[in-house]
């Protein structure tokens, strides 16, 4: 995936712990526990997702387990109520499952995660079939680049595109994700647009620049982002 954007595919889990409408509620709390996961999938048929059920779902049974609920909370949080009588995944499960492809960006993932305070997201074909998991910690998997491979890509997509022929050689220096460009360049103009495609180079923490504009001559000002 070297200078693509890396996606749900690059970073999914592919084993996948799911269950069906009829699993029993405590199956659905031994299942979570086991995986020490968050949610799980609900399928019908032949692996068609059809819902999520998360801890959040689960919940409602032991928070009103010894009380009668007051008017507020019988108008304002029914669907909880209607779990806490739940006794299948089916009753529990929040429909329909909010789902990604595997051909989404990891950052398209990473906003529909965030817009919806979710923790994990089923991979479904253009069917709905489940094809894999995607959870937060599986899209930080694109930090985990070597310094060389982003210093590598950086290099090749960013610098040998921007700046073909510069006065002096641009140096890519990276250290823990950070990357350090340094050098003399023809038109100060393309620092912002460099610092955008280099942020864009997944894995990348932040960018610096100490570069010099050639077209000043020799005592030509640093450009820093």
């Amino acid at each position: 995936m070297t200078g693509s954007p890396y996606t749900v595919s690059d970073v999914m889990t592919h084993t996948v712990v799911a269950v069906g409408r009829d699993a029993p509620f405590k199956d659905v709390v031994r299942l979570i526990g086991e995986w020490k996961i968050s949610a799980l999938p609900v399928l019908e048929g032949e692996g068609r997702v059809v819902g999520v059920v998360s801890e959040a779902d689960l919940l409602p049974k032991e928070e009103f387990r010894d009380s009668d609920p007051d008017r507020f909370t019988q108008r304002n949080r029914l669907a909880d109520l209607a779990r806490a009588g739940a006794l299948t995944a089916g009753d529990l499960m929040s429909s329909p499952a909010v789902t990604v492809h595997a051909d989404a960006t990891v950052a398209q993932a990473a906003r529909v995660m965030a817009q919806l305070k979710l923790k994990r997201l089923p991979v479904v074909s253009d069917e709905g079939m489940l094809e894999g998991i995607v959870s937060r910690v599986d899209l930080l998997k694109v930090f985990l680049r070597t310094d060389e491979e982003l210093a590598e890509e950086v290099g090749r997509e960013v610098v040998a595109r921007l700046f073909p022929d510069p006065p002096e050689p641009v140096r890519v220096e990276v250290a823990d994700g950070v990357v350090t460009l340094t050098g003399r360049i023809r038109n100060a103009s393309l620092v912002p647009v460099a610092a955008r495609a280099v942020r864009a180079v997944e894995g990348v923490v932040d960018v610096e620049f100490r570069l010099a504009d050639g077209s000043a001559g020799p005592r030509g000002a640093a450009a820093a982002g």
